[in-house]
């Protein structure tokens, strides 16, 4: 692609998270090329190409599953230029076109300013990307208050960046993040979704939880669940529990949901709102309506798709009928679509909660053994549930 376009008279240049991965001897997931050559004009060359956004328009050319995105050289606003913005300062279009140097300085972190040359096979870098890289440091190119102004998401990138590739926040561009977070609040609920699953799925959940949560920035994607964690220390245990258990996922090469994590973050507020409602309905009208409001309280933080909803309730439901007495209906859970995902969350609660202990460890045994020893395991609990509640009965007096 790259020869493609010098060949047709273009600047063209491999840039950003390729060319800091390649330098940190990690597998780049993708590659971006930025070039002076305009979005129709890319488009022209490549027949497997689509223009795609309206805020940054950009050239996506496709190779299978695999996507090249080619940019056009970003340059400062003029009178040609239609770049728009909010009230805050904040960027909501811009398609203002400039040079390789403009480009280099509307880049929003130095180690992502690195441009890889075909033309001599070297790195042009402007901004002391490589000097960063080299001394582990996170750095927002120009003034971080007015960069974080222009797009809030760059707090969430810093942070993101910082925990994936264990760098450190530069000072200056980690102090305006705690008073500035709240203004994510005018991002796109369903950009900050997507922001929500880079920050949680690439192998450093954990530390990207402590990070947010210490910056503020979890109280804007998660108010609900920020608030109950300032009375009860136990939902941050679970949380911590839940991003180490992801992480290992992530390091073995398992697969991964945005719904587990949503259901762990948003569990105990759910638990919280269905004992309130309890009081005042039977327990199944009030954990469909509690898990309908918490849910939708949520959405207006951060879009979730449907298909996610339906997983997360799932989730939830299950916990109640994976922590009753065994009954002859207990074998049918084990083929729910969200049993495995159920289970998992189920474990996690038994590492804070010693009650959910037992529980969890009949049903690892239960999965671990052959059909007949399911069905003697699955006999054995029913006749003890049934002697238990024969003992808890009072006796009928004449």
């Amino acid at each position: 692609m790259l020869y493609r376009l010098k060949s047709a008279g273009f600047q063209a240049y491999i840039v950003g998270g390729g060319v800091r991965d390649l330098l940190l001897n990690i597998i780049p997931k993708d590659f971006d090329i930025v070039t002076d050559a305009r979005p129709n004009q890319v488009k022209d060359l490549f027949t497997n190409c689509r223009l795609i956004g309206r805020r940054f328009r950009l050239a996506h050319v496709h190779f299978g599953r695999d996507i090249i995105e080619v940019a056009t050289f970003r340059g400062a606003d003029s009178d040609e230029g239609t770049q728009e913005l909010h009230h805050s300062g904040m960027i909501k279009r811009d398609n203002t076109y400039g040079t390789l140097e403009e480009d280099i300085w509307r880049r929003d972190i130095t180690i992502n300013a690195l441009y890889y040359n075909i033309a001599d096979f070297s790195i042009i870098d402007a901004v002391g990307g490589m000097d960063d890289i080299k001394n582990k440091i996170i750095r927002v190119i120009g003034e971080p208050k007015l960069r974080y102004r222009e797009d809030p998401v760059r707090m969430l990138r810093v942070v993101r960046l910082a925990a994936k590739l264990n760098f450190t926040i530069e000072k200056n561009s980690l102090a305006p993040i705690k008073k500035m977070a709240p203004i994510l609040a005018d991002i796109s609920h369903a950009r900050l979704f997507d922001e929500m699953y880079k920050l949680f799925h690439t192998g450093a959940a954990l530390k990207t939880f402590h990070l947010l949560y210490q910056r503020h920035l979890f109280h804007v994607l998660f108010p609900q669940t920020a608030a109950m964690m300032e009375k009860n220390s136990q939902i941050k245990s679970f949380i911590e529990c839940a991003c180490r258990n992801t992480d290992a996922r992530v390091l073995h090469n398992k697969k991964v949901t945005p719904a587990f994590l949503l259901a762990i973050f948003l569990w105990h507020v759910y638990k919280d709102k269905s004992l309130e409602l309890s009081d005042e309905m039977p327990k199944a009208q009030a954990s469909n309506i509690a898990a309908s409001q918490v849910i939708s309280t949520q959405i207006k933080s951060t879009a979730i798709p449907k298909i996610l909803v339906m997983a997360i309730r799932d989730i939830w439901h299950l916990q109640f009928r994976l922590t009753q007495p065994a009954s002859p209906k207990t074998f049918e859970l084990l083929d729910h679509p969200r049993f495995r995902a159920a289970y998992d969350f189920l474990l996690l609660r038994a590492e804070i909660d010693s009650k959910y202990q037992e529980k969890a460890a009949w049903w690892t045994r239960l999965q671990a053994v052959d059909p007949v020893t399911q069905t003697q395991m699955l006999t054995d609990e029913v006749k003890k549930n049934h002697k238990s509640r024969m003992k808890k009965r009072p006796k009928k007096t004449l």
